[in-house]
């Protein structure tokens, strides 16, 4: 088991290399080479192109079953549960197969209606209390995976 990160937009790269370490599991932190990450303990950096999908193209194509991915981007998120990974947002949501036609379904029509002119208020600001909740929801994943081990 790994955790492996869209390391391009998350907020919460320094929880996740702290609780990763706390329970020994290897992290793989995956962005473009606009984003500079440096590898730390525990930690492996792969840096992909800069196009818009090189990271979740990256991660989909080489995550094993049982990983765990850390991610914002729904799409990718369906791709990973598809291949019997779990699935996790910078938030601390837990995606699976039961809310994941939801969520796309719920991606799509925002889209449309950006489309036609509507005006999105866009996500709430990323607080403490965030990073807490993410903190605690990847810990409480850990746990029971390796109880189930």
């Amino acid at each position: 088991m790994r955790i492996v990160v869209d390391g391009d937009s998350c907020p919460v790269k320094a929880k996740i290399a702290e609780t990763a370490g706390r329970f020994g599991v290897p992290v793989i932190m995956v962005a473009s080479y606009d984003h500079v990450l440096q590898p730390e303990p525990g930690v492996t950096v792969v840096q992909v192109d800069r196009s818009g999908q090189s990271a979740d193209m990256y991660i989909a194509a080489h995550v094993e079953k049982g990983d765990i991915v850390v991610t914002q981007d729904y799409g990718l998120a369906a791709l990973i549960i598809a291949r019997d990974c779990h699935g996790i947002s910078p938030r601390g949501d837990i995606y699976h197969p039961g809310n994941i036609d939801y969520l796309l379904e719920r991606r799509h029509h925002h889209a449309k209606a950006r489309r036609v002119g509507h005006r999105a208020k866009g996500p709430k600001p990323f607080t403490i209390e965030d990073r807490e909740r993410f903190a605690d929801a990847l810990s409480k994943l850990l746990l029971r995976l390796q109880e189930n081990v």
